[in-house]
């Protein structure tokens, strides 16, 4: 089957991901499923040809720089069909790749189910907002919403710095520059430092992997941007300890202070299996308030659960309660209940 042939059947079927992998048939991803597609196992010579392909259509995208370090994340169109990322890799010294389909059209944040004082967030002015959760539980998706709904309603200056580019936006009410790294720009670092001087009003960060790009991207919340960004981590005081945890210990005091003032909110995110056989995304919400900000400088970020539990009138809710939402509305079976929550025990005598 042709590469073309592929990608259009994976985008008709719905699947998330595509897998080529020699020693395996092709495979797609389907509602958290990988599914083969035909009996037919892919031999090296095989999944070399379709990889030299996808390089092909990704604007004859070098392949020698791939071929020499073994792994390589770019993205690219099939006009009329998607946009697909792709992360290719060495193993078993033959080559293999996995490729992410992303729709043209942007997300619906309703038929996500993302809750309005998520899609709230996007109306600061200022601050830092973070949302995080494991790979592949839609972090991605989430902010690309809530950058249109900015996009949609103010009048701004939206820089968006990934790797790669997922969602394309179109200039609406606001400016959208979308940087791609390494393509457009060296590093996180360097296009964060330069976005400070292109009048920003609005700043997406792809990811903040290390103490350089989380110092900058705190002194661009503090500078009176909005700034948004993800993390691996799962609920707010991981995310918070994680975030102090990448500074030396003689400057985690100050960064405590500074990530009092500037933290607006964390939204963690997973996406769970539902008894019918699709996803649905639960979501913990951490509105940053006065209690919130004294925690997070006094090192008390333990007792964070306990005020996001008792603020539910402020539109915050734990992991652990949207889950067991979930399960009381049959939509989640008691055991992915008790399998995606924060503290099973107590999650298992609740489903009881």
């Amino acid at each position: 089957m042709e590469l073309s042939q592929i990608l259009k059947s994976a985008v008709e079927k719905q699947a998330s991901d595509i897998f080529i992998v020699s020693g395996l048939p092709l495979s797609f991803k389907v509602n958290h499923v990988i599914e083969p597609q035909s009996e037919e196992k892919l031999f090296p010579d095989a999944t070399e040809a379709l990889i030299r392909e996808i390089y092909s259509l990704a604007n004859e995208r070098d392949i020698d720089r791939f071929l020499d370090c073994g792994d390589d994340d770019f993205s690219f169109s099939l006009p009329g069909v998607s946009r697909f990322r792709v992360s290719t890799y060495k193993q078993r010294s033959s080559l293999a790749a996995v490729i992410r389909v992303v729709t043209f059209d942007l997300p619906d944040p309703e038929k996500l189910g993302l809750p309005s004082v998520m899609m709230d967030l996007a109306l600061r002015k200022k601050g830092m907002v973070l949302v995080t959760g494991p790979a592949g539980s839609g972090k991605s998706t989430s902010l690309a919403c809530m950058i249109d709904r900015i996009n949609q309603t103010r009048n701004s200056h939206i820089i968006t710095l990934e790797d790669p580019i997922e969602f394309l936006h179109r200039h609406k009410k606001s400016i959208v520059s979308q940087r791609e790294i390494p393509n457009d720009t060296q590093s996180y670092v360097t296009a964060l430092r330069a976005a400070l001087r292109q009048s920003p009003d609005v700043i997406l960060l792809g990811e903040m992997r290390d103490y350089e790009t989380i110092n900058t991207a705190l002194t661009a919340a503090e500078t009176g941007h909005l700034v948004f960004s993800t993390l691996h981590t799962v609920g707010a005081s991981s995310t918070i300890d994680r975030i102090i945890d990448a500074f030396p210990p003689n400057q985690q005091a100050q960064i405590r202070i500074q990530l009092s003032m500037v933290l607006q909110a964390v939204v963690s995110q997973q996406l769970i299996p539902t008894v019918n056989g699709g996803v649905v995304a639960a979501f913990e919400i951490m509105i940053c308030n006065g209690a919130i900000r004294n925690l997070i400088r006094e090192s008390k970020t333990h007792q964070i659960d306990t005020v996001i539990f008792s603020s539910a009138s402020d539109g915050m809710i734990t992991m652990d309660n949207s889950i067991l939402n979930f399960y009381k509305q049959g939509i989640i079976s008691a055991q992915d209940a008790v399998l995606y929550s924060t503290n099973p025990e107590l999650m298992s005598k609740k489903v009881r």
